[in-house]
């Protein structure tokens, strides 16, 4: 469990490690975008992890690096066939950042510095709660800019093929008068949005540590 919360928390990639940061800034403009896409570079995470760890003493240092990335892209590529077949307009929402998983530094950071050196139940471990600690994150931030940018949350749309069930509710702030903020929605916004959450939470971090 110190495991899994190291990764949410102390070294959360996206306010902590600042990893990843790119589909952090893309695809937050919805809550359900944001945490698919969380979802997708977990499942990436998780089992390159595991693959990385059972091979690493046969893997050349040589040649380690684009080993993990074949893996990784193998996953990435395997991932975008699927969605792209059963649910199109995840695939499409999600655009290009889908496949730059196989570059996501947050996916072969892993695969180096732990699931290299260390046993496979610790990779487990670590790409869950790196994994959960990057879709909290992308998460919080879509969940920001989108109540406040539209005045909305969207939990489910693009997967309603899948689940049956489509669920976008809109007004959540009646009484603002200020809502909403469009500015929370463009690109603009969400660097202001990372920036505050990043500060924020390494204020909170730091107060921790100076208790401890």
């Amino acid at each position: 469990m110190k495991r899994i919360l190291k990764g949410i928390i102390s070294e959360n990639p996206t306010f902590v490690l600042l990893l990843g940061l790119c589909p952090a800034l893309a695809v937050t403009t919805k809550f359900e975008n944001a945490y698919l896409m969380g979802l997708c570079v977990m499942i990436v995470l998780l089992f390159s992890n595991i693959i990385v760890s059972i091979i690493k003493k046969h893997v050349n240092e040589n040649v380690k690096i684009p080993v993990f990335i074949l893996i990784i892209g193998t996953f990435v590529t395997t991932l975008e066939i699927l969605l792209e077949k059963y649910i199109p307009n995840l695939y499409e929402a999600l655009g290009i950042y889908l496949p730059l998983i196989v570059v996501n530094c947050i996916v072969l950071g892993r695969a180096i510095e732990v699931a290299s050196k260390e046993s496979v139940k610790n990779s487990i471990l670590d790409a869950i709660g790196v994994g959960l600690g990057f879709t909290l994150a992308i998460s919080l931030i879509a969940l920001i800019r989108e109540v406040l940018g539209t005045n909305t949350i969207t939990l489910m749309d693009s997967i309603s093929s899948i689940t049956g069930y489509r669920a976008i509710y809109t007004n959540i702030l009646p009484n603002s008068n200020i809502l909403p903020m469009q500015i929370l929605v463009s690109p603009a916004g969400s660097f202001l949005v990372l920036g505050m959450l990043i500060a924020l939470f390494n204020k909170i971090g730091g107060k921790k540590n100076d208790t401890n």
